[in-house]
């Protein structure tokens, strides 16, 4: 693909063509084995060997153990001490899916019975026909150790199937591992139309699997003798629960509150159909409940942000009714929070069996949310079987993925330490026998006495091979960090900054570009020295271009 010229442009207004060809050219490898030696491996929870070798050869993992000859063509990755774990299985994400263009539809001339795309209703619909390769969000699961996930079409109701696909592929055809691996649903309402409540949208739900049902019976008397019987009418939504009817398929409802648990359970009793609920925040008060129904489960792998106790600011004995009312409702706050972050280890408490959905957290958190969970009590065992095990079961993918044995995909994740460790940082990942390295940048430290304003705007300049170019960051206090925004030049519209973070006077910043379906992020590095920095931007493998900036005056 030719990039138009202006394209450099748009992503910053100074990145050069030739640098963005040379990173989208992929040469392809002169060997597909590797040897990963010295290395401890996870095998899976509570299976270990110490400093063995792991030996990946298309796309499989061929040997693990000690004592292995390393084949001849192999590249050979020395771990020295590194961790090596089966990939990460998400159990529910949106990531590498398309979001779909939102359409100015005229409202129907009776909403109380609209068309059923308009109401959500488009169970038939396959989310392997919205699946792009380049989407950020999968480079973003893989930087955590992601490898495979259940992705879900964007929709409410009844948005259509779910797949799993693999976190790394040139095509969408390559990526997927299982299509149709779930009917999804959420019990939202539409817009204006019927359904537009809860008690609609329950309606409805019963309403069209009993019809479904109806319809199989139907279809199932006519195929035996079509003689003398009217022929049925094919109805593509009702057709879709056929599999769900037979118990050959699930419905995975995105389930975040305790109330949302509470339907599908009402739901999977009234009409018996194999249910499973995932991104679930707040539904350790019905654990027994989940566990009767056997429902599959996928914990919300979010968490609220923590509340940390100023200890500085101690009220006094004699406070005042209003310091004391604000003193509890910080107390209900706290224990609120350290409640869902206790979830997973009640989960694991009563013997439910679960895994973990991304769908609604923060990539960049995930590792920090896993190390709170675990504070609160869920076993480190656990925690990687939620991670590996456990969803590989629930997805009916366990003679595939899940552990690092013979035969298994080459779907792994290598860590410096102890994934769980908190200065661990994911070193190489392997999706399908390809390996992926992660780029792992030491912070800067900054000079920990140096007093730094960088609320405000700041007029910036770059030099590429292109010429000087200018623009502007801005930047603004929230809470304990910053956001901000890169904007000027011949950017058409401010791009939101991402990781933005001032560590004595050194900051680094991120931001994302689109081009048709391909990605850059770009990343900042630079040195705060009164109302001025340098530093400098990098992106794509090795790629850097300087920046300086001079704070504006204030108005």
């Amino acid at each position: 693909m030719r990039l138009r010229p202006f394209i450099p442009i748009l992503l910053f207004m100074l990145i050069p063509l030739g640098l963005l060809a040379q990173d989208e050219q992929e040469l392809s490898p002169v060997t597909r084995t590797y040897a990963i030696t010295n290395v401890n491996i996870i095998q899976a929870p509570g299976r270990k060997i110490d400093m063995g070798t792991v030996i990946i050869k298309d796309g499989l993992i061929k040997a693990v153990g000690k004592g292995i000859a390393i084949p001849a063509e192999a590249i050979v990755i020395k771990a020295d001490s590194m961790y090596v774990y089966a990939g990460f299985i998400d159990g529910m994400t949106r990531a590498g899916v398309t979001r779909p263009k939102e359409e100015n539809r005229q409202r129907p001339k009776d909403p109380g019975n609209p068309p059923p795309d308009q109401a959500g209703i488009t169970p038939y619909a396959d989310v392997r026909f919205s699946i792009n390769p380049g989407d950020k969000g999968l480079d973003d699961l893989r930087s955590v150790g992601f490898t495979a996930a259940q992705i879900v079409p964007y929709g409410n109701l009844m948005p259509g199937q779910a797949a799993v696909i693999l976190a790394g592929g040139k095509s969408a055809d390559q990526m997927v591992i299982q299509g149709r691996s779930s009917m999804y649903s959420e019990l939202t309402g539409a817009n204006n139309v019927y359904p537009a409540t809860l008690l609609g949208v329950m309606a409805t739900w019963r309403d069209l699997y009993r019809n479904a049902v109806q319809a199989k019976s139907y279809d199932a008397l006519y195929a035996s003798n079509r003689s003398g019987l009217e022929r049925p009418v094919s109805d593509r939504n009702l057709e879709a629960f056929y599999p769900v009817i037979d118990q050959k398929m699930a419905v995975i409802f995105r389930s975040e509150r305790l109330l949302d648990v509470n339907h599908v359970l009402t739901l999977k009793k009234d009409l018996g159909f194999s249910a499973a609920i995932a991104d679930v925040k707040d539904a350790w008060p019905i654990i027994p409940a989940i566990k009767s129904a056997g429902v599959k489960t996928y914990l919300s792998i979010d968490l609220p942000e923590e509340v940390k106790k100023d200890d500085k600011k101690k009220e006094a004995a004699a406070s005042t009714p209003a310091q004391q009312e604000k003193e509890a409702l910080e107390k209900r706050k706290m224990e609120a929070i350290q409640n869902y972050a206790a979830q997973a280890a009640a989960f694991q408490k009563a013997g439910v069996t679960f895994g973990f959905s991304t769908m609604s957290a923060k990539t960049k958190d995930i590792p920090a949310n896993l190390r709170r969970m675990i504070a609160a009590g869920l076993s480190e065992d656990a925690a990687l079987a939620a991670l590996t095990t456990n969803p590989a079961q629930l997805l009916g993918l366990s003679d595939r993925m899940g552990t690092v044995d013979n035969g298994k995909m080459a779907n792994l994740v290598i860590t410096d330490k102890s994934y769980f460790n908190e200065k661990a940082k994911v070193r190489y990942v392997f999706v399908d026998g390809v390996m992926y390295k992660m780029e792992v940048k030491e912070a800067k430290k900054g000079d920990p006495n140096a007093k730094v304003e960088l609320e405000g705007s700041w007029s910036t300049v770059t030099e590429s091979p292109q010429g000087r170019a200018e623009g502007k960051l801005t930047f603004k206090k929230e809470g304990s960090g910053y956001s901000g925004k890169v904007s000027g030049g011949r950017l058409p519209s401010p791009v939101d900054l991402t990781e933005v973070t001032l560590d004595g006077n050194a900051l680094t910043f991120k931001y994302t570009m689109s081009f048709g379906a391909n990605t850059v992020t770009i990343t900042g590095e630079v040195t705060v020295e009164g109302d001025s920095f340098k530093g400098t931007l990098s992106f794509g493998q090795n790629r850097t271009t300087p920046i300086e900036g001079t704070k504006d005056p204030k108005n």
